[in-house]
């Protein structure tokens, strides 16, 4: 997390749907493989808790402070594996959701669906997936992925909220984790911020009282329990490492 959380993660070509332009269109079954080289991702507000028990969550050094679930410690998701997602462990709704999404329009609702044209899942003709049209108006699946991006894009803005609070009260500070695999590799996470418990402990009672109510007290002690996941991903990134194939051995050529 070096460089700064550059978003939308995954998305190559994204296209507001229309059934002037995609009514051929279709979407067939697929895996997470496109999220398998993403070592973090942006987590909302609702998911904070389900999050937090899998993976250490972060806040971005950006402005916005978005909350982040660092999937690995370096440019590899350590929960990917074959396409498929570890079975125990949370799945984040911005995963989920992809390769639908919303994009800024100018229409007065301000955002429309969309769905990124380069995904491998995408069938522009051909009788292969489910339809994204019926005739003129969209279909059960992109309704369920309207109603689902909608639930996303609220959690959004409350999560915006939350970090803009976290700025506001001068919490968060820059950390670095830092790991050394046992075949001596180094491994350094940097580019992310942390809440800092002694700041938050003398924050002002009218604040804390807010905050309760708002649920954001709850957010910040899952956030610092998911700390201690950092040790877990170094676990997996040891068994990763031990588990890769050794580089080929050149063979001697033997002499006639």
């Amino acid at each position: 997390m070096s460089q700064a959380i550059a978003l939308p993660l995954f998305y190559r070509d994204p296209q507001p749907l229309s059934a002037a332009q995609h009514a051929a269109w279709r979407l067939k079954d697929g895996d997470v493989a496109f999220a398998a080289e993403t070592p973090f991702v942006p987590v909302v507000v609702g998911e904070i808790a389900a999050a937090a028990r899998s993976y250490p969550v972060v806040f971005s050094a950006g402005e916005g402070a978005q909350p982040v679930a660092v999937l690995g410690l370096e440019q590899r998701n350590l929960f990917v594996a074959e396409g498929r997602w570890m079975d125990e462990a949370y799945v984040p709704a911005y995963v989920r959701r992809y390769p639908f999404g919303f994009i800024s329009t100018i229409n007065p609702e301000g955002f429309a669906l969309a769905i990124d044209a380069a995904s491998d899942r995408v069938i522009r003709s051909g009788e292969e997936g489910t339809t994204l049209f019926d005739g003129d108006q969209p279909s059960q699946l992109t309704q369920d992925a309207m109603a689902f991006c909608n639930t996303f894009q609220g959690e959004a803005a409350a999560t915006r909220a939350f970090g803009e609070a976290l700025r506001a009260q001068n919490l968060l500070i820059d950390r670095r984790a830092d790991a050394t695999l046992p075949d001596g590799r180094k491994l350094g996470l940097d580019g992310f911020q942390v809440i800092d418990t002694e700041r938050f402990a003398n924050l002002d009672e009218a604040v804390v009282l807010d905050w309760h109510r708002r649920g954001w007290l709850a957010l910040v002690h899952f956030h610092l329990a998911s700390l201690e996941r950092f040790g877990a991903l170094l676990t997996l990134q040891t068994q990763a490492a031990a588990t890769a194939e050794p580089a080929t051995k050149p063979t001697k050529s033997k002499k006639a």
